[in-house]
């Protein structure tokens, strides 16, 4: 049987699958850092109707198929099966269209998000989207997630940015609903099935994303602030003050900030003194001198009321690049660290100072060497958690570490998962955040999409 499906394969798709030894050793895992997997094939389709292909002949086969993007993930839901398909979109990277008058993107699942955002700007529009690795990851991995990032305090996770997604079924039906209006509420909208389903449900081809006005511009500024009680203080002023001209509200601990900064030469510490906690604020208007007057007047009151302690606002477009530089430096963990074991957590936004200083304590304590990193999306109510146990070296008790943070997580009412997923690596936890009748409700759409259990097998859910 089995050659028998090497056979199938090669007569759809010729040079464009690969077996063995032949396939690049990058198709073998995403970000997660678990142990490397060598799938029994990869094909890369430049089609939906090949993926449908695909599709079609794994489930005729019962071979599991692993979907992959820019493998920027960081729970494992890239990582191949054991004689298993890796499906890469990688060469579905072509832009359709851009309705200007709709402001809207037709384009296919591989199209690199950093790519996306350019053509919007190119046509005098503006993708709310972005992602510290939007130069890597793809837009089929950004819904397949429902990704976050810097900007969800203004423009919402990805699925608010989809109006419309074609999707290939696991049996290899094609789903096309390449809807481009606001309004449309004709029966269900079926799109938000897949959109945050991490593959394992259908395999998104291609979207339509709603797309912005071009604003004059984003300014930003760096402040420090005393303490955690300060910077709520600092958010609600803001989101009172800016309202949807407030566009990201990144917060860094000192754990993170002063870690990051001293380690790697090139980042340029903003401020010269330590402050309790540090954020960096960025706000978009249509008027470039009006939005930064804003931003200046919302630190001067501040720093008048002590939420803020110091600040810089840059005077250039190389200076803000150097600002957001530092927050931007979590893909250069690896030349500080060793392996590590990261969190992206969900927290009501008032208990996230209590629980970031009752998990670096307990890490501490329990790994007196230890080092926990705390960052995030405050404003959205994300946080960030990067740990490394140095004395552990590459035996990292990540087991340990994940029970001890997610304890925390649950006792203040948080997720396990913010933005990133579950993946394989947050699988055991789900019952953490999810009812038992959820847990039920997401199997029973899992069996009734994908009978045989083929699409993304053993991610996200076990069935």
């Amino acid at each position: 049987m089995q050659d028998h499906f090497a056979e199938a394969l090669t007569a759809e798709f010729g040079q464009d699958v690969l077996f063995g030894h032949d396939i690049p050793r990058r198709f073998y895992n995403d970000w997660a850092g678990l142990p490397p997997v060598a799938p029994r094939a990869l094909v890369r389709p430049r089609t939906t109707k090949q993926v449908s292909a695909v599709m079609r002949i794994c489930s005729e086969f019962r071979v599991p198929v692993t979907p992959q993007g820019g493998l920027t993930g960081l729970n494992g839901g890239a990582r191949p099966i054991e004689g298993g398909v890796a499906l890469s979109l990688d060469r579905m990277n072509e832009i359709e269209e851009i309705d200007t008058v709709m402001a809207t993107m037709t384009l296919q699942a591989g199209v690199v998000l950093g790519v996306a955002q350019r053509a919007a700007e190119d046509a005098g529009l503006f993708l709310g989207l972005d992602l510290g690795a939007r130069d890597s990851c793809m837009i089929g991995g950004n819904l397949s997630t429902n990704a976050g990032g810097n900007r969800v305090i203004r423009f919402g996770m990805a699925r608010e940015h989809v109006l419309g997604i074609e999707v290939v079924l696991p049996n290899g039906t094609i789903v096309t609903s390449l809807n481009k209006m606001l309004k449309n509420n004709a029966g269900y909208d079926l799109k938000q099935l897949f959109i945050g389903s991490e593959g394992t449900l259908g395999i998104i081809t291609r979207a339509v994303l709603r797309l912005q006005a071009k604003p004059a511009e984003l300014a930003s500024a760096f402040c420090g602030c005393p303490d955690f009680a300060s910077l709520l203080s600092l958010l609600k002023s803001a989101r009172q003050r800016m309202g949807s001209a407030l566009t990201s509200f990144e917060v860094m601990w000192p754990s993170f900030y002063d870690f990051m900064t001293s380690g790697l030469p090139h980042l340029r510490r903003a401020l010269n003194d330590r402050h309790g906690i540090y954020v960096l604020i960025e706000t978009a208007g249509r008027d470039a001198a009006e939005n930064r007057l804003l931003l200046e007047q919302v630190l001067s009151e501040a720093l008048e009321s002590g939420a803020v302690t110091d600040a810089v606002l840059p005077s250039s477009e190389r200076e803000t690049r150097d600002l957001w530089a530092v927050r931007d430096s979590v893909s250069e963990y690896g030349k500080l660290m060793g392996p590590l074991t990261a969190f992206d957590v969900g927290l009501p936004t008032s208990k996230a100072g209590k629980a970031v200083e009752q998990i670096e304590a307990a890490i501490r304590a329990r790994w007196p060497d230890g080092i926990a990193l705390c960052y995030g999306h405050i404003g959205d109510s994300n946080l960030h958690i990067v740990c490394n146990i140095p004395s552990a070296g590459d035996e990292q008790p990540h087991e340990a570490i994940t029970k001890l943070v997610f304890g925390f997580v649950a006792e203040h009412g948080g997720t396990i998962s913010a933005e990133h997923g579950i993946g394989l690596l947050k699988k055991p936890y789900l019952k953490l955040s999810r009812s038992p009748e959820e847990l039920e409700l997401m199997a029973r759409i899992k069996r009734a999409l994908d009978p045989d259990n083929i699409l993304n097998t053993g991610k996200v859910l076990s069935i």
